[in-house]
């Protein structure tokens, strides 16, 4: 993956094939922080896929998946023991909400960046996730639209890593 001429604008590489993206509005970083705007660089393994069983079907995909539901967050809070885990809600911590009115997490991949074991203040809640209509950037994760997601899910193995750079 490579940012384009707006440092939140890039082009994901499965294959032979190339699919515009959204990244943080600060580009790619090697030095990622919480709350920095960037996309963190590096190689990573996909975990895992989660979607909104309400609005589509479960995607084909080697990785293991789950449904959503309201209560679903993603511990966003450097000074708790769930930093960049997933938190059922409501919670006390800082936190983001899986379940969102707009489309954008309707189906997410998480990439484990900073999760085994996460380290305070390195980044949280890093996904591969639905891309918005207007293909503004996304808070640090990467977005590419719904159709080219499951496509890119259809094709892919527990094996699969992402490299950002």
């Amino acid at each position: 993956m490579r940012a384009l001429g707006n440092r939140w604008q890039g082009k994901l590489l499965v294959g032979t094939s190339v699919i515009p993206c959204s990244l943080g509005p600060a580009g790619i970083s090697h030095r990622k922080r919480e709350g920095d705007g960037a996309t963190p660089a590096g190689t990573f393994r996909l975990e895992a896929v989660m979607f909104r069983s309400d609005r589509k079907a479960r995607p084909l995909s080697a990785l293991g998946s789950r449904p959503l539901c309201p209560r679903d967050g993603w511990c966003d809070d450097p000074a708790s023991t769930n930093y960049n885990q997933p938190v059922n809600l409501p919670s006390a911590q800082s936190h983001e909400h899986l379940w969102r009115n707009d489309t954008l997490y309707d189906l997410i991949v998480v990439i484990d960046h900073n999760r085994h074991p996460a380290r305070k203040r390195k980044g949280s809640a890093i996904f591969l996730h639905v891309r918005d209509p207007a293909g503004a950037p996304t808070a640090g994760c990467i977005a590419v639209d719904a159709a080219a997601l499951r496509r890119v899910l259809a094709r892919i193995s527990g094996r699969t890593s992402i490299t950002i750079g």
